[in-house]
């Protein structure tokens, strides 16, 4: 009994927060700041059942930390360590510091001594700090006298609050107290008849009632309610007998009429229901609780402010009739039926879709937009023509059905960003379809209704969210999709790029026909071949080979440099990238097409500089700092507090600061910080002049979804049966023509004076072995015919090809080279390894009208008709067997 409990003159105090335990109750902790810990192992660990403490109850205040409840009936301790000193009773050297803690800080000046139930111990890791979760029981009410420290906690002087033994059997019989208790025996008995109906665990408070003293029960029934913190204190303060059971059996009478009245609700709602409306019955009862509330405002319902909603949407008249019999569909429906929520589902995006709104067009000034695409972009001056004549037919006829165009060129060249800057110059809004890796048809199209989960397809899901049926559109990536079971996602494009079909675009979850034709559809891809035929024959394409070395420094100058530095928080004053140095990060470090590599490097310059910037930030603010001799600081710092800070005297001023900011020091970029945040050189000029050291090394230009590319051929000979072997992942084409390469070399073995004309094979007793390095990655592609023979001619007459000179170019069986694709690509490439002289097919002379002035000025074109042409072109001094012919 709690009444039996000895409490000495000073207890160990735990401060609660918003939170009050009562005599009787049982509560659990975890105790995790050092204050609590130190607390539960001197007083309650070292003491075993001994010990006991003191819970105070602490208003909710910024300066004291106590954790929330964990569970329901479990409490968690306080941040005590935090309190500077308390707020009644005080000793003379604390006064001082209480005074201003005392605003903050509000404890309560009764409380309840408790003993500890359970103990049990924990180590967090990998902090490996130490816990305590402990079960406490409230035992008898304590008032404060006096409050003091120890270590790191607070002790108490108390005085004992609860009546004695021989008090108590003299105040029971007192007939007023006598009557209290009669009375809050039957309201308790009536709360657990109640409750008996719904809980199978009232048989305990049943005997609870039974056996506890009233004045006890009505602690414990009170603790066991939601109640607020002001009533819980009220409950705490009241030692008088009377009062407390009066408090009691009011709270208990309250908790009784709350159940009473969701019961009546609940009866009214089933009488309202009959059989076939069991379903209803939760909305019902929300109905019902309004009642009882008095809350019978009129609100207006969702299906009525969906309806209004989709009469403002400006649907045309043919799918309003079909959106008006899907709403009467509805309003027979239940919220409980399995598709009411599809069906409202879908009257919602009818609701949404932009059916007549589009973006107001202000007139067009296609000097801004030039100047705009110049800011935007550097180079490019082809694509940035072709958009200024498609945005001046606009001008001119604005419901114009313009072609679709699309860009198509390697990353990091500015596809996605010239789309971005049609919808800047034409005031439109701007949304983009990714459609890389698409396989399935339903994601242009949509799924069809029937199905579970289906969705719009991504244009009308686009469109809904751009609220604008004119936006320009970007179809991304659209040379990655794919076809499986699912369908052909290209197949599904031809209907929305054609002007004559996406007039009546049918999704396949919308049913109804969507007007497209006001869309501005712009499509990007990496490369040409894998676009079917028939989609690529609806759109324009426009290519975007590359930059040369010049571009990209320009590019970088004005438009990557100040982003980076931006994105990096630095600026100009900070940082500084010299034109040398960018040129070096292009030559030895980028060799791309695009410039996105180039940005990255870039940025880590940039992070590296704002590690060096932001430590000097560090040092010129703490010279300002002066030590603070507070007791507080001092004490809570030595005592490992979590929460370490720098506090900046009040005579340093914003201006100070910012000019001790602006004394750092410029970072200026050279080669040796480059190296040293980038690392050794990627590239160098000498690479190609070291691969063709040696006879049988032929350089090749290849043509990859990343741009040009430079592709060396190896060949060698050896010992063996006159087979040839292939390696370097290559596929069918070049395979071909590898074959093709090696018999017009055995047929003119005699012409070329690599054989005397008796013999008869030229691989007899030995094999040719022909690799393309980096065998990783696969290549195939009809343009390494002339790569090859050069290669198989530099092999047989062992003879070395120029190390200047690339070529590209498929041969005939005959000897005729072919035109290829991709000659500024190819061109950009040799340029950007430092090649000299480039030598083509004759046919492809028309395409050299692409390739910059600035990089043919500095390059050597060299045109071949046929593969006699290339030889005399590819080796020092002209064809190997007009020199073998000299020596004989």
């Amino acid at each position: 009994m709690a009444e039996s409990v000895e409490l000495p003159s000073r207890l160990a105090i735990l401060p609660f927060r918003n939170k009050v335990l009562l005599p009787g109750a049982i509560i659990r902790i975890r105790c995790t700041s050092p204050s609590s810990v130190k607390l539960v192992e001197q007083e309650l660990w070292q003491r075993e059942e001994k010990g006991l403490i003191g819970v105070l109850p602490v208003r909710d205040s910024e300066a004291v930390l106590v954790g929330s409840v964990l569970s329901p009936g479990m409490g968690n301790d306080s941040g005590e360590r935090s309190l500077k000193a308390p707020v009644d009773a005080l000793s003379d050297s604390h006064k001082q510091d209480g005074k201003n803690q005392q605003e903050l800080i509000h404890w309560h000046n009764r409380g309840v001594a408790a003993r500890a139930l359970h103990l049990s111990r924990g180590v967090e890791k990998p902090s490996g700090r130490v816990t305590y979760i402990v079960v406490l029981e409230g035992l008898c009410r304590f008032s404060v006298q006096e409050l003091s420290a120890r270590g790191t906690y607070y002790v108490a002087r108390i005085s004992r609050l609860d009546m004695t033994k021989a008090e108590l059997e003299q105040a029971e019989q007192d007939p007023d107290l006598i009557s209290l208790s009669r009375q809050f025996k039957a309201t308790a008995m009536e709360l657990i008849s109640v409750l008996e109906q719904k809980q199978k665990t009232v048989g305990r408070t049943k005997v609870l009632l039974e056996t506890v003293p009233v004045h006890r029960l009505a602690d414990i029934f009170v603790a066991s309610f939601e109640i607020s913190f002001e009533e819980q204190l009220s409950m705490l303060d009241s030692v008088d007998l009377k009062v407390r059971l009066s408090k009691a059996t009011e709270l208990v009478e309250r908790h009784l009429q709350s159940i009473r009245v969701a019961e009546k609700i609940t009866q009214k709602v089933e009488g309202q229901l009959s059989k076939s409306q069991k379903e209803f019955l939760l909305r019902q009862q929300m109905r019902a609780i309004k009642e009882e509330l008095g809350d019978n405002d009129d609100d207006e319902d969702d299906l009525v402010a969906l309806e209004r909603k989709m009469q403002s949407a400006g649907m045309p008249p043919n799918i309003w009739k079909h959106a008006q019999r899907e709403l009467r569909r509805l309003r027979k429906m239940q919220p409980q039926q399995p598709g009411y929520s599809s069906s409202r589902g879908y009257l919602e995006l009818l609701a949404d879709l932009p059916w007549q709104k589009v973006s107001e067009e202000c007139e067009l000034d296609l000097r801004a937009a030039k100047e705009r695409l110049d800011n935007d972009h550097y180079g490019l001056v082809k694509v940035k023509q072709r958009i200024i004549e498609y945005l001046a037919v606009r001008k001119l006829k604005p419901d114009a059905r313009g072609p679709v165009l699309c860009f198509v060129g390697p990353p990091g060249v500015g596809k996605t960003s010239l789309a971005s800057s049609i919808a800047a110059a034409l005031n439109r809004k701007f949304v983009r379809i990714s459609l890389g890796g698409v396989k399935d048809e339903a994601d242009i199209r949509g799924h069809r209704r029937t199905y579970i989960g289906s969705m719009p397809g991504r244009l009308i899901d686009g469109l809904k969210r751009v609220a604008v049926s004119n936006p320009v559109m970007l179809l991304d990536e659209v040379d990655k999709t794919g076809s499986d079971v699912r369908g052909d996602p290209a197949s599904a494009l031809l209907e929305v790029l054609d002007p004559e079909q996406n007039k009546t675009f049918n999704d396949h979850y919308l049913n109804v026909p969507f007007d497209l034709s006001k869309v501005i559809f712009v499509a990007t891809a990496n490369r040409i071949q894998p676009i079917p035929p028939p989609l690529l024959d609806r759109m324009e394409v426009i290519e975007l080979p590359g930059y040369t070395p010049e571009e990209k420094l320009k590019i970088a100058t004005k438009h990557l440099i100040p982003r980076v530095l931006d994105q990096h928080g630095l600026s100009s004053d900070y940082l500084q990238i010299p034109e040398a140095i960018v040129k070096l990060v292009i030559q030895r470090y980028t060799r791309e097409a695009g410039v996105r590599n180039l940005e990255r490097s870039l940025a880590a310059l940039a992070r590296a500089a704002a590690v060096k910037v932001a430590e000097q930030e560090t040092v010129q603010l703490s010279k300002g700092v002066n030590p603070i001799a507070t007791s507080l600081l001092d004490t809570r710092l030595s005592d490992g507090a979590e929460v370490e800070m720098e506090v900046i005297p009040m005579g340093v001023n914003g201006s100070e600061i910012s000019n001790a900011l602006r004394s750092t020091s410029v970072l200026v970029v050279d080669e040796a910080m480059l190296e040293k945040v980038l690392g050794p050189p990627r590239f160098d000029d000498r690479e190609t002049a070291e691969r063709v050291a040696t006879p049988g090394v032929s350089v090749g230009l290849v043509w990859t979804s990343f741009g040009g590319e430079v592709q060396f051929v190896e060949a060698t000979v050896m010992a063996g049966k006159g087979d040839l072997h292939l390696t370097g992942q290559l596929g069918d084409v070049i395979k071909e023509s590898a074959q093709i390469a090696l018999t017009w070399v055995r047929a003119r073995a005699a012409d070329l004076n690599l054989s005397s004309p008796n013999e008869i094979n030229l691989l007899e007793n030995r094999d040719i072995h022909i690799h393309f390095p980096a065998g990783a990655v696969p290549k195939d592609g009809p343009s390494a015919g002339v790569t090859l023979v050069t290669s198989l001619i530099s092999l047989f007459t062992q003879r070395k090809v120029r190390a200047d000179t690339a070529m590209t170019g498929e041969m005939t069986l005959r000897g005729l080279v072919l035109p290829v694709g991709g000659i500024k690509d190819k061109v950009l490439a040799a340029h950007r390894y430092g090649i000299k002289r480039v030598i083509l097919p004759e046919r492809n002379l028309k395409d050299l009208v692409e390739v910059p002035a600035a990089t043919l000025a500095g390059m050597e074109i060299l045109l071949a008709k046929r593969v006699e042409d290339v030889l005399e072109h590819a080796f020092e001094g002209g064809c190997p067997w007009k020199h073998r012919r000299s020596k004989l």
